[in-house]
This record gives structure tokens, sequence and C-alpha cells, in this order.
């Protein structure tokens, strides 16, 4: 149950960024983008991003935690890549920076979603 609340807090968070950034476009639909999206995503940080971020772990200490959100934005790119080539809908992410930035947006919309509906 608790895998559920949080796909559809990152279905929410998604589809914000879908509309909020510019450089985000949603393929394979308005509303099966953001949940393939958020399922690559939540599989992802469920399974990769721990590997990630102990990885990266030195250059994080280094930059005071700066590195954790490249970490978040590589983390993006790759749900993006995942849910586009398997379930053939998903975002499609232009550049870098726009990945960077839909992970901060991301990020704060699943912490404020999250924090209203109770989902850890």
């Amino acid at each position: 149950m608790k895998f559920l609340g949080t796909w559809l807090v990152d279905a929410i968070a998604c589809a914000f960024a879908i509309w909020m950034v510019p450089g985000i476009t949603a393929i394979g639909g308005d509303w099966a983008a953001p949940i393939f999206c958020a399922l690559a995503l939540s599989l992802l940080n469920a399974t990769v991003r721990p590997l990630l971020q102990v990885l990266s772990l030195p250059i994080t200490v280094i930059s005071l935690g700066i590195f954790h959100l490249v970490v978040n934005a590589v983390v993006l790119e790759m749900a993006s890549a995942l849910s586009r080539n398997v379930f053939h809908a998903g975002i499609a992410i232009e550049s870098f920076g726009a990945a960077f930035l839909g992970a901060i947006v991301i990020s704060v919309v699943s912490m404020l979603v999250g924090g209203i509906v109770g989902a850890d």
C-alpha cells in the first residue's frame, strides 16, 4: 500500500513538472505520461538511487549536499528513458538543465503533497 501512495504522489509531482518546467514534455498522452514516468521513477528511487547516493557520497560531502540534486536529475533522466522505452509513454527531457529543474520541482511537490496526504 505504501508503494501505491508513493506512486500517486510521484504522478502528481510529475504532472506538475510537465506543466511547470519548459524543457519537459509529455509523450503518450496527458494522463499516461505522468503515471508511467512516476512508476519508473518510484522503481528507480527504490533500487538505483540508494546505490548512486552511496557512490557519490564523497562528492556530496565536498559540495555540502548540492551534488544530491545532480543525482536526482540523473535518476529523473533514467526514469524518462525507461518509461518511454518500456511503456511507450512518459516524459521527454530536452537538456540536463531541464532535468535538474524538473528534479527540484518533483522533489518539492512530492514533499508537499506527501505531507498533505500523509504518504511516507
